[in-house]
């Protein structure tokens, strides 16, 4: 596995992340992870690799997009002194400009979301060991729905993004394509964008994977 003993991970995005996390420090008793894929990743670490010892940390926050990621960066992963982070950040950036199309102050289009993004990488490389960014998902296989058109477009920029400052790339949405073969929607996530136990659990396998985490082990 590519995460090495005593690294503290930090996860930072919206509320796919947060997921009723602690406030304002993510970690801790009591699922002070929160009861997302945040804390999944956490169990399947400690319950295989304990020897290891890595701390994890949620600093996702409900609603965020990009640019409140921005606001509170400082604060939030460059004070936290993070070895590895993970960002996922896009749905809502997205998803106002859907459910909110006359809100246009709240929108994150992509030409602000690919700078920003971009931005939070290059200042946070050089502290840590490794970052690792997941694309924004839409849970819905019709990829002409105007949504989840926007919200592919959205996961290429964090692709190349990730490619371009030699991070770990997690591709969400491709995870759930693979279950939505056989599953409806709804069954995973009631509103296409918070997932059930099932989707949390295709988020978590989708990042571990990412890292090489040892299923025999």
């Amino acid at each position: 596995m590519l995460l090495k003993q005593g690294r503290k991970l930090l996860f930072i995005g919206d509320s796919v992340t947060d997921c009723d996390r602690a406030k304002p420090h993510g970690e801790g008793l009591f699922q002070a992870l929160g009861n997302g894929y945040v804390s999944i990743i956490d169990a399947f670490l400690q319950s295989t690799y304990p020897e290891l010892g890595i701390r994890v940390v949620n600093k996702g926050i409900s609603g965020n997009t990009v640019r409140d990621l921005k606001e509170r960066w400082e604060e939030d992963v460059i004070t936290q002194n993070p070895d590895w982070l993970s960002i996922m950040i896009g749905i809502n950036d997205v998803w106002r400009q859907f459910d909110s199309p006359l809100m246009k102050e709240k929108h994150v289009y992509i030409e602000e979301y690919n700078e920003t993004l971009t931005e939070l990488v290059k200042k946070t490389k050089p502290i840590t060991d490794k970052i690792v960014l997941m694309t924004p998902f839409y849970i819905e296989p019709n990829i002409e729905d105007a949504m989840r058109h926007t919200m592919d477009q959205y996961g290429a920029v964090v692709k190349n993004v990730a490619n371009d400052h030699d991070c770990i790339f997690v591709n969400t949405q491709d995870a759930f394509n693979k279950i939505l073969e056989s599953l409806y929607p709804a069954s995973i996530a009631w509103d296409r964008v918070h997932p059930n136990k099932t989707g949390h659990t295709v988020l978590a396998k989708s990042f571990l994977d990412a890292i090489n985490f040892d299923w025999q082990k």
